[in-house]
């Protein structure tokens, strides 16, 4: 890996002479040594553990996939045209040297959570074929976890949106329970650590959706702005909204996605979301030259208009140009963020309920989740 000097010193001692025990009933057992893995629980546990299975990275791409990898998680995509025959073989013989690696590193494949979904471009129909690993069948999932996110082969997020809901009103639900004997801030405290955050987390996945898909996360919010103020069902909520200086949901989306447009266009996203942005060079020398504006790509590509609107290379760029430029031109991501908060609670039109076809996408995608 390139490490050596003092560094390496660090790591080996680190790592080296580790043994264990078993405690039972108030007997020890005799210390075992521990020859590989790394401490649980520990700070470098799992910057220790990406080291050390780098090199499954290569045996992925030799296969002409791409992959994401977090601790012991890792994902594999592959994008290709309905008419390829071959994709099934290439997915098999992927998942077959897979395995082989691991067993030289002394790991093992959870074929149990390993799951395969398959996302068809519109117009094409799903394929229902199962993979064999290591004599067990995969077969295609409808839907798959990644991270706390469930992805539906239709990208429509509806159990993912279900699911948040769920959780969400029973948190509300026991939160309601002792209502009574809590204060206003010790309420909005407890609501914003148990429903906001799961209602912010990865948010901006849901750029796009038409304002009835995510209804019932606004449902659960205004449920939420009612239970700090501790005031009855029917309660009209946008004051109370106001007060909390809570963004409603479609705005906390926008928000989002924005904040990743901002850090894309500054160079500080990831490379695969800077990739995404281009920033927009007049033809000829202009007053625009100076706006800090996005270049928007044009719609007008064989295919449907709702195809493509949910696309982030195509509609944060639409929302980032609509901003005013005090706040596309803002000097740090602090100043973008309380400008931009500032912009979105101006009052904005509702978008209509478009038909389920609008948030199918263009692609094949193949996903797979493998655990240590």
């Amino acid at each position: 890996m390139g490490i050596s000097g003092s560094a390496l010193t660090w790591f080996e001692s680190y790592l080296a002479d580790r043994s264990y025990q078993v405690a039972w009933r108030g007997s020890l057992s005799f210390p075992h040594t521990l020859s590989t893995g790394v401490p649980q629980g520990s700070v470098l546990g799992p910057v220790v553990f990406s080291l050390y299975t780098k090199s499954l990275g290569s045996v992925i791409s030799a296969h002409g996939f791409s992959y994401h990898c977090y601790a012991d998680d890792t994902q594999l995509f592959l994008s290709f045209p309905p008419s390829d025959t071959q994709v099934l073989a290439r997915i098999s013989a992927c998942l077959a040297d897979i395995p082989a690696w691991m067993s030289t590193h002394h790991l093992k494949l959870n074929l149990g959570k390993t799951e395969l979904l398959f996302l068809p471009a519109k117009g094409s129909t799903i394929i229902d074929a199962s993979i064999t690993v290591e004599g067990s069948i995969v077969s295609p999932f409808q839907s798959a976890r990644s991270l706390g996110v469930t992805l539906d082969n239709q990208l429509c997020f509806s159990s993912h949106i279900a699911a948040i809901t769920r959780t969400c009103r029973f948190s509300l639900h026991n939160i309601r329970r002792i209502r009574p004997f809590l204060t206003q801030e010790a309420t909005q405290l407890l609501v914003q650590a148990l429903v906001i955050s799961r209602l912010d987390y990865c948010n901006s996945l849901l750029a796009g959706l038409p304002a009835c898909a995510i209804k019932p996360l606004q449902l659960v919010q205004n449920a939420a702005a009612r239970l700090v103020f501790n005031q009855p069902k029917f309660t009209h909520v946008t004051p109370l909204l106001s007060s909390l200086h809570w963004l409603a949901i479609a705005a906390r989306i926008r928000f989002k996605s924005l904040v990743l447009a901002f850090q894309a266009a500054r160079g500080s996203a990831p490379p695969y979301l800077q990739s995404l942005i281009t920033p927009y060079t007049p033809p000829r020398p202009l007053r625009s030259a100076s706006a800090g504006k996005l270049t928007a790509p044009s719609l007008r590509v064989p295919g449907s208009r709702s195809s493509r609107s949910r696309l982030f290379s195509v509609l944060v760029p639409r929302w980032w140009n609509d901003l005013p430029q005090s706040v596309r031109t803002a000097e740090s991501l602090p100043i973008f963020r309380k400008r931009l908060k500032t912009h979105l609670f101006r009052p904005t039109t509702t978008e209509h309920c478009p038909s389920s076809q609008s948030v199918v996408t263009t692609v094949y995608l193949f996903y797979t989740v493998l655990k240590k």
